[in-house]
Parts: C-alpha cells; structure tokens; sequence
C-alpha cells in the first residue's frame, strides 16, 4: 500500500507521467483529443491515423502528420504512423519496430472508425464489411500486437476501446455500425477476462459527440458545444490511469457532461421443474412477465 508520502506524490505528478499512449485513429475527433489529454497529463505520444475520408476512402498520410505537429507545438512528445489499422503487416511491424528501440506502450486506446451509413435494406455487403474490417479487425490486431507485447516484456497495461450507444441499443440505417461496436463490447469483455492474469486492464467507452463522423447528426443542431470529443478526454484519463486500478471489462457512456456506466442485465427468470424442466410455447407466452421481470 502507498503511504501518505507516496500518495501525495502521486497527487503532485502529472497523471500519466512517464506513460507510453499509442492511439489509433488519434489525428482527429476524440481520438486527437484523447491524445492532446494525455500528453498534458505527462504520456508521450504514438498517434496511427490512415487520415482516410469519413467512409475510409483516400488515405491522407499528411493528416496526421499535421495533428502531431500542432500537438508538438504544445510541448508534447508525439510519433506519427500513417497506415490502415486493419492492415495486419503493418500492425505487426509497427509492434515490432517499438520492441526494437525499447518503445514499450503502456496504454492502448483504439479510436480509429469509418462510417458508411445505410438503412438495412439498402445496405450493401461491401459497406457491412469495410464498417467491421476498420471497427473490428483494426481493434482485435492492436489489442493481440500491444497484449503479446506487454506479455513478452512481463508488463502491465491499459487498453481503451471504443464502443457506442448504437452497438449497445441499435440505431437507424447503422446496422453496419452497430454490429461493429456489439462485437467490440464482446471484444473487450472477453480480452478483459483473458488478459487479467498478464495485468492488463481492458475497458471501453460509448461516446456521443460532435466529430466529423456525426456532425451532420439532427442531434447536434441544437447541442453546440455542449458534446465535444474533450467531454470525453476525463474519462479516457480515468480508464487509463491508477485511478481506475483494478477494473476491467466496464463500459462508461459519456454525453457531454453526463457519465454513466453501461451493463448487460438479465432477469431473475423463471424455472420449470415439471416435465424435465421443458417449457411449451404456450406457458412462455403465460408466464413472460414474470420470466421478463429485473
């Protein structure tokens, strides 16, 4: 346990003093934010950003070479990767590349997304698969590249994923979206579980703001300024740092000034120990209420 001295330390040192923070989709919205928060909290900074258009076409490698310059002119310390965060080879090397000069991140956060939104029936295939291989397959090879990292070097971590109110509850003309964030909530509960004996926290968010991937939303025409990605920067801090020492596998939904956390709930439920315990459609239907009851 610290002592007084010890936690008075902690209080007076920047809260992620000496921290690695590598975030993928950092060049913009809450990914830049993120960022810009945790370097003023003391982390150094890797940024990966492809700096593609909202629907993941024409990579931009400039984008976030300008993010990372205007983070320097704060006085933080920033890396700069342009490169598609679903793209498996160079997510191993990058990896590889920060294992070889001793660049060992502390914490994780997966910020990268697209969006391609259509209702149901007009929606593509290759619009369904581009929404997931970027949301999906990009957070699941950062989490297994940092996580075998961190296991290798026998150290403890932070991992921060991003969900959304739309994976969690469903939203029009997103099945692609929310598809993509249901199976990152899974993702996170299940590497919360697996990676807690290497001592690596997984958490994540389901952030509503104004970025470029949802200002044309209705929602934001009347909400100016009051649900901006640094509404969310607080609680990317907190979910990284030895405030939140010990909890994984928890979801925090951030709506401008209003934190919540989320969770799967499942009734008290019914039993039948009549008939080996089979039901018939029939007394479901009677016995829903009960059997649907918190």
């Amino acid at each position: 346990m610290l002592g007084m001295a010890g936690r008075d330390m902690r209080r007076a040192m920047p809260l992620l003093e000496g921290k690695l923070a590598l975030i993928t989709g950092g060049a913009r919205g809450i990914g830049l934010a993120v960022a810009q928060a945790m370097g003023k909290s003391g982390a150094r900074l890797i940024l990966v950003d492809s700096g593609c258009e909202r629907d993941g076409s024409n990579p931009d490698p400039s984008v976030v070479e300008q993010s990372a310059k205007g983070l320097r002119e704060l006085g933080l310390s920033v890396e700069a990767h342009a490169f598609d965060v679903a793209d498996e080879e160079r997510v191993q090397a990058l990896f590889r590349d920060l294992e070889t000069s001793g660049q060992v991140p502390d914490i994780l956060v997966n910020a990268a997304g697209i969006i391609r939104d259509r209702s149901l029936l007009n929606l593509s295939a290759t619009d369904f698969d581009a929404v997931l291989r970027t949301h999906v397959r990009g957070t699941f090879l950062f989490i297994q590249a940092f996580a075998s990292l961190l296991r290798t070097q026998k150290r403890g971590g932070s991992i921060l994923n991003m969900t959304s109110v739309a994976g969690l509850l469903g939203n029009v003309q997103q099945a692609n979206e929310s598809a993509a964030k249901a199976a990152i909530y899974g993702l996170t509960r299940t590497a919360s579980i697996e990676l807690q004996k290497y001592g690596i926290t997984v958490n994540a968010l389901a952030a509503i703001a104004r970025t470029r991937l949802t200002e044309d939303l209705p929602m934001f025409e009347k909400l100016s300024g009051t649900m901006e990605p640094e509404h969310v920067a607080p609680a990317a801090l907190y979910l990284t740092s030895h405030l939140s020492d010990g909890l994984s596998g928890t979801v925090l939904s951030v709506a401008g000034g209003r934190i919540a956390r989320i969770g799967l709930v499942e009734s008290t439920g019914r039993t039948k120990h009549e008939d080996g315990g089979l039901w018939t459609p029939e007394e479901i239907r009677d016995h829903f209420e009960g059997i649907s009851k918190i």
